[in-house]
């Protein structure tokens, strides 16, 4: 469904510069494990987006793939404009439940080796947060992982326009998260950004513009790590 409004132009409300990264030893990928082994006491900060349209509940799931590069990246996509779902926006690898997918884990490897290419052996699954459900009613389960280099990528032209990555330690430092509200139909929405200042993949510099349910999982994400 296409957006009603660019959320790139409307107004900062808030940055939580106040909160700190997570530490540089949190987001190494073994710390990452353990965490995952033995998780903290912790509750997400956002769980249910306010739906502003009908549509019965999706199960779906997201591959939050980190690649284990010296700086430990984190693998995103750039949907194509003409997708019924979120198009145009950057999101995980994923999508929705099939009924042959054993669980979530099967559902976030399958859709990431059919969107981007990336096959499973690449991926080495840490856990999972608890499921985010959408304004647009899907209900997703995020799929932790690491990504071993080697890997090579063949992305759908269909479903992704593009593939790039994030360092993690940007990501989670909440100096760079961004608070936004927009009235929709009625129904006031509030999410989160986190604009990266990068480059695309011919070298050329770009901002991209990470948001709602992308950003949110992130965030949720973040407060795991520094819980």
């Amino acid at each position: 469904m296409p957006l009603s409004f660019n959320p790139e132009d409307l107004p900062v409300l808030g940055l939580d510069s106040h909160l700190p990264p997570v530490a540089p030893a949190s987001i190494a990928p073994a710390a990452i494990r353990l965490r995952f082994d033995a998780p903290p006491p912790w509750e997400p900060e956002i769980k249910v987006e306010r739906r502003y349209i009908e549509r019965a509940a999706t199960p779906a799931s997201v591959l939050i793939g980190i690649v284990l590069r010296d700086e430990p990246t984190v693998l995103l996509t750039q949907r194509t404009d003409h997708l019924t779902d979120h198009p145009s926006q950057i999101s995980f690898p994923g999508g929705r439940v099939e009924p042959s997918d054993a669980d979530a884990v099967a559902t976030a490897l399958r859709e990431a080796e059919e969107e981007i290419g990336l096959e499973p052996a690449w991926v080495e699954v840490l856990g999972s947060l608890p499921t985010y459900t959408t304004s647009t009613g899907f209900v997703v389960t995020p799929v932790v992982g690491t990504v071993r280099l080697g890997f090579d990528l063949r992305l759908d032209p269909f479903e992704v326009a593009e593939v790039f990555e994030v360092p993690l330690a940007w990501l989670m430092n909440p100096a760079n998260h961004q608070r936004h509200a927009i009235e929709v139909e009625g129904v006031r929405r509030e999410f989160f950004s986190i604009p990266w200042p990068g480059v695309d993949g011919e070298g050329r510099s770009r901002r991209y513009f990470i948001w709602g349910a992308t950003a949110a999982m992130l965030r949720n994400l973040y407060r795991f790590l520094s819980a």
